[in-house]
């Protein structure tokens, strides 16, 4: 009986140091696992909120076009997210982030449909360092569909809409994944090291030439420039167009801070905290830069302008909005917001009818922020980004025209002179944003 008593005690006491070993294993298991869901969860939080982005881009065209042209602008923000979403997905998806499956390595992605993971990821083996494919996919969808956002302001009350979004696929499932791949999927520009934290030239400065070029083959608006005059068409609803900035300004906490991409630290999470606050700083210092600006130069403050500086400092500090200090996030933000009421009379005079001010907002403003990323992040290098702006800038703009070039010539890009001068609503869409009321 005591012999059988040590022999027992015996083998207790050699298997307590295999049941330390397992007690230990099992938080490093439960914390990767932990990091997984908040990371999962934060893209799915970011995702929704840079979803309302979209509505925040609706309203504020809405607001920024005349009455007559305010259906037409709904129309296309709405066609253009659904097809986004589903393009995205059969295109785009696999030719932004190709893992191990480049066509040409560092060049062009896959050409392959996105796939996710099982229901409940039975059967799967998830890499739990990062997040589910499912939440990462419907993050990047959101900066995509974007993109195609910034273009449809800059084009309104002259465009026919079939055109338009024909345009807005090939953009969001070839031209955006692919540029968008050679930074963010690991591509050349990632090698070389350029640095764009949450998309100023990735996402925005791609909006921004896709409209630069989509305004200069469209053309002007009827009467907008006559004479060497420039002719103010002001928009039907500055309350809507102030509610779509201040909607844009709320979805760019998970443009940003989403961005981070991670959510699995306490460090990551106080990351993510410094993003929000340098975000919201850039903002405000852009739209008081506008405000102030407007006034010295035209004596009155001019609400268009500060709408557009919030989102032109928001533009700014999207290539790196972690590292600056609050005083040089003000400066970023605020130098964005100078540029606006520089660059938007600065089309005028090139008459290049840029109906929104996408332009200044995404392209100008991007440029800049890509530019500014030195002053903050040591591992930026001056010529490497702007070498980074000068490659996107050019296949962008060539892509863009060649598609804007063809839709002409083909099916047609303009409506005809009485359908514009009597408004796209009821012309092309034979209904009207506000049927009890005059259109102007």
């Amino acid at each position: 009986m005591k012999a059988r008593t040590l022999s027992f005690m015996s083998v207790a006491l050699m298997a307590l140091p295999l049941a330390a070993q397992a007690q230990d294993s099992a938080p490093i298991a439960q914390n990767t696992e932990i990091g997984f869901i908040f990371t999962t969860f934060m893209f799915l939080v970011s995702g929704f909120l840079v979803f309302f982005m979209a509505a925040g881009f609706a309203m504020l065209e809405a607001g920024l076009v005349r009455s007559k042209n305010v259906t037409m602008q709904l129309t296309k923000n709405m066609g253009l997210f659904g097809l986004a979403s589903i393009f995205y997905y059969v295109i785009g998806y696999n030719l932004m982030y190709p893992g191990d499956g480049w066509s040409i390595d560092g060049i062009l992605g896959a050409f392959s449909i996105a796939a996710m993971e099982p229901v409940g990821l039975e059967g799967a083996e998830p890499d739990l360092s990062y997040a589910s494919v499912g939440s990462d996919f419907f993050f990047q969808l959101m900066f995509c569909a974007a993109t195609a956002s910034i273009v449809s302001g800059a084009l309104a009350e002259r465009i026919k809409l079939w055109p338009f979004l024909i345009f807005a696929i090939v953009l969001t499932a070839v031209i955006y994944p692919i540029q968008a791949s050679w930074k963010w999927g690991g591509g050349f520009l990632d090698g070389m090291g350029f640095q764009d934290f949450a998309g100023s030239t990735v996402v925005h400065s791609v909006g921004g030439w896709a409209a630069l070029t989509g305004a200069i083959i469209l053309g002007p608006r009827l009467g907008k420039y006559k004479n060497g005059r420039v002719t103010a068409f002001p928009g039907s609803n500055l309350a809507l167009a102030t509610l779509g900035t201040f909607i844009l300004w709320l979805g760019w906490f998970g443009f940003n801070g989403g961005s981070q991409l991670y959510m699995d630290t306490a460090g990551n999470v106080a990351d993510i905290s410094r993003i929000f606050v340098n975000t919201n700083t850039a903002a405000a210092a852009g739209a008081i830069a506008a405000l102030i600006l407007t006034q010295v130069m035209y004596k009155k403050p001019d609400l268009t302008m500060v709408l557009n500086g919030a989102l032109a400092g928001l533009v700014s500090i999207t290539a790196e909005p972690l590292a600056p200090s609050l005083p040089l996030a003000t400066l970023i933000g605020a130098v964005g917001g100078v540029i606006v009421v520089f660059t938007v009379p600065l089309l005028d005079k090139l008459q290049i009818d840029d109906v929104v001010g996408a332009i200044p907002v995404h392209l100008f403003a991007g440029i800049w922020g890509t530019l500014a990323v030195v002053l903050s992040n040591g591992d930026a290098n001056l010529m490497t980004q702007l070498t980074a702006i000068i490659i996107v800038g050019a296949f962008v703009s060539v892509a863009s025209t060649a598609v804007w070039l063809a839709l002409k010539f083909t099916v047609g890009l303009r409506v005809d002179e009485q359908t514009e001068i009597d408004g796209l609503d009821m012309s092309e869409l034979g209904m009207e944003a506000y049927p009890d009321f005059t259109a102007a």
